[in-house]
């Protein structure tokens, strides 16, 4: 793995990420600009047929383009017989990287990546660039947001090669999106582009490609003798959208659209022409179950309302057209009045479920009913009077209700149990779990074990215990280098059970990470976990929280927490999150705006107030920063990090005495309970005492706290990386 000698002067490889037929990419280090770069080197051996002076002057046509949505071109040239350019590197994922995990996208987020790429297309079509090349390959997802890449490579390409541009091993451009003009060897326009992003289009909508051939050259011949297929079929979008993606894909260059501006102004005019064009895609097809009503004489059978909605939740989640809002965002509105327009309005959903739960003895009533936001009318409704032992067909029952009504496709899921006592002792686990505290947190532990006891072979309830064990020492409440074996334990067991168990796969990415320090095996993990469909938002926050922001790919973590507020929107977790992957990014300013709406929505949750006095120390707004972190201790006792942070604000503000009297606090308390040594190196990196912080930081990475692998992301740590202890501890880490 190594670059061309004259350009590895210029520019220090740290990988490989992968190539192609013609290329290799690395990543690589400018350390003249102090930025990471991606680096895409031609093949050398196609040297006689490419001519690199050539392409060097071609791609500077291209190097002038300046676009939200285009990768900017920031080098290129041609060392030691080998042609190459330089591109800014994108923490993110190539929309490919999302169709292969999703297979195909919202409707939306689909609309909203064609547009941004047919925004990019047209201010490049109008400087006389066409790309040629548009593919989901060329595509990257950068906070959200799509930036094209590669833009007139292909050009240049074609224009370095002698004679044609169809030489053995030589391919510019991709038949599967490849128009037919194009595919043919004749002269192209921008109208070319057009049709390859109707080809990509119609695969985020669909899953899959428009046509399919064994070979480029049955492809073409499909392409010239076919028309392309319609998405209606396949996918129940809107008629203006089925009518775009038709005209894009036109196969007479004539009849198709003719400019990428006139393809952002029929999707535009789609938009405005259908009555709520965003409202009726966004909420037509979106629940929220909201908590079933207890009206038991037994108020302890609370555990059960709830698991009957929740376990509705997690089955309607496998409708692929159906956006469900997760239990953490539905739940919030328990004790409020339940006015639904309101809280369907919250949610952004169209329909709400309702319902209530009865139990006596062994029999239960449950009352279910669908209910649509904008009028409060009710798409349906039904009574069931069972024993308990067919709780199992009520759940599928009002799903395929729910369906029926919304017009969807409901398959019922698989059952990880048939015992109707291992069931309930599942749901009250999770009922206790959601409520974390130390109490609450015992009483989820014996209701997992029971559930075993009950089923030895219940897969959820092993992942239960996997996500306790590793919370409890991410947490801090307990040694995570103890709690590790036994959270590994259970979540390879439940993976035995079921090898698609998300969130055992996301509980053995973070040990590999967090505990191990082995990142392959972390991302291995990771990938499996984010495979399922959908990704629950929890299995987002691990993945972000214990393995993009250790690595830094700070970016892609705040991406990750966006899409999880989509089903997820009142999560405490996952606003917390938020704020803290843009502290890591030290966007102060942003991460304390989205701190003050989720203390807001939580003024009582702990972990809000903590990312909002992190944010606040850095601006330098340190009283503020006191009260918060004063909120955050008082409120968690048990997370002793916090203290740490705040004895360090309470120093900067130069407020000595009470910095002192609470880390004699904390020392006190260590006499009685497991604090983290990660609470007295904040403290030391705050007041520069870099001899005083390195024997904590270095006893806490002993440890494992998972805090100390976002060692290099805390601002805190950030006079100390040039110390030579400070770079032993990331290579302790295998962070460097």
């Amino acid at each position: 793995m190594s670059l061309p000698r004259t350009i590895a002067s210029r520019y220090r490889v740290e990988r490989e990420l992968g190539g192609g037929g013609m290329s290799t990419v690395y990543l690589a280090d400018d350390p003249k600009h102090g930025r990471k770069v991606a680096v895409k080197v031609m093949r050398k051996d196609l040297a006689p047929s490419f001519g690199a002076n050539r392409f060097a002057r071609e791609i500077a046509v291209t190097a002038g383009l300046t676009h939200p949505h285009i990768l900017p071109l920031l080098d290129s040239g041609e060392m030691d017989g080998a042609a190459y350019y330089v591109m800014p590197f994108i923490e993110g994922e190539s929309l490919r990287d999302r169709l292969v995990r999703d297979k195909r996208l919202p409707i939306l987020d689909a609309l909203q990546i064609a547009r941004e790429v047919a925004d990019a297309l047209a201010y490049a079509h109008r400087r006389d660039v066409v790309h040629r090349d548009i593919k989901p390959e060329n595509i990257l997802l950068s906070a959200g947001h799509a930036v094209v890449a590669d833009f007139g490579i292909a050009r240049a390409i074609s224009a370095a090669i002698d004679g044609t541009v169809t030489q053995p091993g030589i391919a510019i451009g991709t038949p599967t999106y490849m128009s037919p003009e194009q595919s043919l060897g004749e002269a192209v326009d921008g109208r070319t582009d057009i049709y390859s992003l109707g080809c990509v289009l119609f695969e985020m909508l669909t899953g899959d490609v428009p046509f399919h051939a064994p070979t480029a050259v049955a492809m073409l011949a499909r392409k010239m003798s076919d028309e392309a297929p319609a998405v209606r079929p396949l996918r129940d979008v809107p008629d203006p959208v089925d009518a775009l993606v038709r005209r894009a894909l036109a196969r007479e260059v004539g009849e198709r659209l003719q400019t990428a501006t006139e393809f952002m102004e029929t999707l535009d005019a789609a938009r405005e022409g259908a009555p709520a064009f965003d409202r009726v895609l966004g909420m037509a097809h979106s629940i929220a179950v909201l908590p079933f009503v207890n009206l038991s004489a037994d108020k302890d059978n609370e555990y059960f309302s709830d698991g009957l909605a929740e376990d509705i939740i997690n089955a309607l989640t496998k409708v692929s057209d159906l956006r469900v809002i997760a239990r953490t965002s539905a739940f919030a509105f328990r004790d409020t009045d339940r006015d639904l327009r309101t809280i369907g309005e919250r949610l952004s959903v169209g329909t709400i479920l309702d319902g209530s739960v009865r139990r006596a003895g062994n029999r239960i009533r449950v009352t279910a009913q669908l209910i649509r936001v904008a009028d409060a009318s009710h798409l349906w409704s039904e009574r069931y009077d069972r024993e308990m032992t067919d709780i199992f067909a009520v759940q599928d029952d009002i799903s395929q209700g729910i369906a029926n009504a919304l017009k969807v496709r409901f398959v019922p899921p698989r059952r990880d149990t048939d015992n109707v006592e291992a069931f309930q002792d599942l749901l009250k686990g999770l009922y206790w779990y959601q409520r974390y505290t130390p109490e609450s947190l015992a009483k989820a532990k014996e209701a997992f074990e029971r559930a075993l006891a009950h089923d030895p072979h219940y897969a959820p309830a092993y992942a239960g215990l996997a996500v306790f064990y590793s919370g409890l020492g991410a947490l801090g409440i307990e040694r995570m280098v103890e709690m590790a074996p036994l959270a590994k334990a259970a979540a390879e067991q439940a993976l035995a059970i079921d090898p698609t168990l998300s969130e055992a796969h996301s509980v053995l990415g973070w040990i590999a990470g967090a505990v191990a320090y082995d990142w392959k095996r972390a991302e291995h993990h990771f990938h499996a976990a984010m495979a399922t469909h959908p990704v629950p938002p929890l299995v987002r926050v691990r993945h972000a929280l214990y393995f993009l922001t250790p690595v830094r790919r700070f970016a892609e973590a705040v991406e990750q927490y966006q899409r999880a507020l989509e089903t997820d929107p009142l999560s405490m977790m996952v606003h917390f999150g938020l704020a803290f992957a843009l502290y890591c990014q030290r966007e102060y300013d942003r991460a304390i705006e989205h701190a003050a709406r989720a203390v807001d929505l939580y003024p009582d949750y702990w972990l809000v107030h903590f990312a909002m006095g992190l944010a606040l120390s850095q601006k330098g707004a340190l009283q503020e920063a006191i009260a918060s972190l004063e909120a955050t201790v008082r409120l968690s006792p048990s997370f002793t990090l916090a203290a740490g942070f705040l004895a360090a604000a309470y120093a900067r503000a130069n407020e000595q005495h009470h910095a002192d009297r609470v880390i004699a606090s904390v020392e006190e308390r260590s006499a009685r309970q497991y604090v983290s040594p990660a609470c007295f190196g904040v403290y030391y990196a705050a007041v520069g005492q870099p001899d005083a912080m390195f024997p904590f930081l270095e006893a806490a990475v002993a440890e494992r706290d998972p805090y100390l692998t976002r060692m290099d992301a805390e601002p805190y740590f950030e006079p100390f990386r040039s110390d030579r202890r400070y770079r032993g501890l990331l290579k302790d880490m295998q962070l460097e």
